[in-house]
This record gives structure tokens, C-alpha cells and sequence, in this order.
């Protein structure tokens, strides 16, 4: 009954993201397809990297003869967000055995998000709701994107901004956790540390910068913000 209750809540949570990574995913199907890489290779990138912005990156890396440790060098920079996203769920992976493997492979933007916000109740299996969120999330992503491999060479519409699709998303993630928070402290720390890292930085290095500096301030406003919580 709990594995039951478990997946009923990982799906209701998560199916908001599969709207989102529809047209992206299509949209990163075609892209591989037309760099000449069929549905198999767009199905085994999303397997093993798992990372969509890496893997948009990626597409010019196959086409453009890029050197391995450029390839390497790369993927750091684009998923150094990652690590404040390990740092602050290291206690709760910790408790699900050999599962903590899996969750941290499949700690995407969208899974950090959705394991913020969830809420666990005492008829679920903690474990299993994470489990099935981050499985869940995962197909979403590797279904349209193998699809878009499949029938890419049939679609001829104009396809730019389409990648607007995962910012939406995002927005409509942060509005629906900003209505249950208990502050809006730690969204508006991270709107004001973007902004200034942007207007610092610009908008191709902005990000490390901007999340070290919210990393840091939430953490030392941890237990006022919110005590005994692991997500601010």
C-alpha cells in the first residue's frame, strides 16, 4: 500500500515537468538527428549523461571534433551547480542504502526541485517516493527526446525558442514553491545574488558565482529560514 501511495504522489508531483520536457525533449531529438545521430545514440546520451544542457552542448561537440579534455573541462562548468545540489541532500540519500547512488546520478534541475518540495506523508515510503520521482522525471525526459530522433527528419517548422520550454518550466516550479514556503527569503537572495552576478559576470559565467553566494547565505540563515528543513 505504500509503494502504491508512493508512486500515486511521485506521479501527481512530476507530471508537470513531462509538459515541459516534451517540446525540449522533441526539440533535442531533432537537433541529433539532424547532426546525423539516430535515435539510439540520442537514447544512450540520455542515459549516461543525463544532463540536458550539457547534452544541447554536447551536439556541437560530436559535429565540432572538440578534444576530450575540452569535453571535460565543459561539463564541470555546466554542471558545477550540481554539487550545492549533492551538498544538500547528503544526509537524506545517506538513509536509502544503495539507492543514494541512483538518486545522486539522477539529481537533475528538475529532480533537486521536485525533492525540495516534497512532502512525504506517514502512509508513503520516503524512499520509494524519491525513487519513483527521479525514474519518473528520467522518462520523461528520455521518451520525447528519443522520439524526437525518431521522426526528426519529418518535421520542417521553424523550431526556434523552443528552448524557452525548460526556463517556463523552472519559473512555474519556483511560483508554486514560493506559495507553500514558509519565507521568500531564500528566492529573493537568489534573485538579487543573480542579478548582480549577471550584471558582474555576464550571462555566460554568472551561475557558479551566483549559486556559491546563495549557497553561503542560506546556509549561515539556515535555521532561521527554516530550522531542520535540507532544502531552503
Amino acid at each position: 500500500m505504500k509503494l502504491k501511495k508512493s508512486f500515486a504522489y511521485a506521479l501527481r508531483h512530476s507530471l508537470p515537468i513531462f509538459a515541459g520536457f516534451i517540446p525540449l525533449g522533441l526539440a533535442y531529438g531533432v537537433l541529433m538527428q539532424n547532426a546525423g545521430y539516430n535515435a539510439l545514440w540520442t537514447g544512450a546520451v540520455c542515459l549516461f549523461p543525463f544532463s540536458g544542457s550539457l547534452q544541447f552542448l554536447m551536439i556541437s561537440f560530436f559535429t565540432g571534433s572538440v578534444s576530450l579534455v575540452t569535453v571535460a573541462v565543459m561539463a564541470l562548468l555546466v554542471n558545477s551547480r550540481h554539487i550545492f545540489y549533492g551538498i544538500s541532500f547528503i544526509e537524506t540519500f545517506r538513509r536509502f542504502g544503495a539507492w543514494k547512488y541512483y538518486l545522486i546520478y539522477t539529481l537533475c534541475d528538475e529532480n533537486y526541485s521536485l525533492h525540495c518540495s516534497a512532502k512525504v506523508d506517514e502512509d508513503m515510503d520516503e524512499r520509494w517516493t524519491y525513487v519513483f520521482t527521479a525514474t519518473l522525471v528520467w522518462l520523461y525526459w528520455l521518451i520525447p527526446c528519443v522520439l524526437g530522433g525518431l521522426i526528426g527528419s519529418l518535421i520542417s517548422f521553424d523550431m526556434t525558442g523552443i528552448d524557452f520550454a525548460l526556463t517556463a518550466l523552472f519559473v512555474t516550479i519556483l511560483l508554486d514553491q514560493m506559495k507553500e514556503a514558509a519565507s521568500r527569503l531564500p528566492a529573493a537572495l537568489a534573485v538579487v545574488s543573480s542579478v548582480v552576478c549577471l550584471l558582474v559576470f555576464g550571462p555566460d559565467n554568472f551561475i557558479l558565482p551566483s549559486l556559491i553566494i546563495t549557497v553561503a547565505a542560506l546556509t549561515v540563515l539556515r535555521r532561521t529560514i527554516a530550522p531542520g528543513k535540507e532544502c531552503a
